[in-house]
């Protein structure tokens, strides 16, 4: 039996409050969760630093199941983007489960008058420097994923950093950034309602929140794809034992119809993995990140 105590929940780059992706998702998680294990699971949001708050509560606690840690995918960022950073998340945390995957859009104001991505970089290639994007958070996959696309297309944007997507959305909306990054959920109400254009998802696959929208990887960068994951951890030397119960009912909760329902809501699907799969999703994931950090030369105190 697990007793009562509570489940830390942090909060990704882009989510700086509860509402969030990371919270929502959460949220949805520790109801069933709860039920599994019998007794309620408890949200204790931490934001900032790109989940290393979190992240570093989690891996300092008693390694006896009590807190659990869900972070989005810039957990495995944050070790690459701060120079003072002792926290490892390959080395101070125990994996328990990968849980669920959700796109990113980039999108163009109307008011440029592209509705491609080709569109856009032939645009951007005559206007070197001239045009403004966003990503939420500076540092946060959506950030990364704006740079890694402006290196493959050979084009000059202007990053405008903001604290989260709140602040942006209206600077957005009103025209005075061209292009943003940012989650399928945020700006899915946007596209629908034609007050933004767009132009690509950065998975592999297309959303079925969007179907018609084309990916940016068949938009001519095969390869192309900057998911946004989320995944669970408990304390470093949580005893085996502990660590398969709670991937397995972590897992259970991800195979029912009714937790796919809920998520695809939020424009996330399941991405269900135990430990291994987690540890091979951060061996791939964190050095990925640090080459775009170092290549881009982005840095966060």
């Amino acid at each position: 039996e697990i007793p009562k105590r509570d489940w830390s929940s942090d909060v990704c780059s882009s989510d700086l409050a509860p509402g969030g992706s990371t919270d929502l998702v959460a949220r949805l998680v520790a109801a069933k969760l709860g039920e599994r294990l019998g007794q309620q699971v408890v949200i204790d949001n931490r934001p900032g630093a790109s989940g290393i708050i979190a992240a570093e509560l989690a891996s300092k606690s008693q390694p006896d199941g009590y807190t659990l840690l869900i972070s989005g995918s810039s957990i495995s960022i944050a070790g690459s983007l701060y120079k003072a950073v002792t926290f490892d998340v390959q080395r101070d945390l125990a994996p328990l489960a990968l849980v669920a995957t959700s796109p990113y859009i980039m999108v163009a104001h109307p008011s440029i008058g592209v509705k491609t991505t080709q569109e856009l970089i032939t645009y951007a290639k005559a206007r070197p420097g001239k045009i403004s994007w966003a990503a939420s958070a500076p540092g946060a996959v959506q950030h990364l994923s704006g740079e890694m696309f402006k290196r493959l297309a050979g084009i000059d944007m202007v990053y405008i950093p903001y604290k989260g997507t709140g602040p942006m959305m209206p600077d957005l909306l009103g025209g005075r950034l061209q292009v943003v990054f940012d989650n399928v959920l945020v700006l899915t109400q946007h596209i629908r309602a034609g007050a933004v254009i767009g132009l690509g998802v950065t998975s592999a696959r297309r959303t079925p929140l969007l179907p018609d929208l084309p990916t940016i990887a068949e938009a001519g960068f095969p390869g192309f794809d900057t998911s946004g994951w989320f995944s669970m951890y408990a304390a470093p030397k949580t005893p085996a034992p502990l660590i398969k119960r709670l991937s397995s009912d972590i897992l259970a909760v991800l195979a029912s119809q009714d937790m796919r329902e809920r998520l695809l809501v939020y424009g996330a699907t399941p991405l269900p993995g135990g430990p291994d799969d987690l540890r091979a999703k951060l061996a791939k994931e964190v050095p990925a990140w640090r080459k775009v950090v170092q290549e881009a030369g982005i840095r966060a105190d």
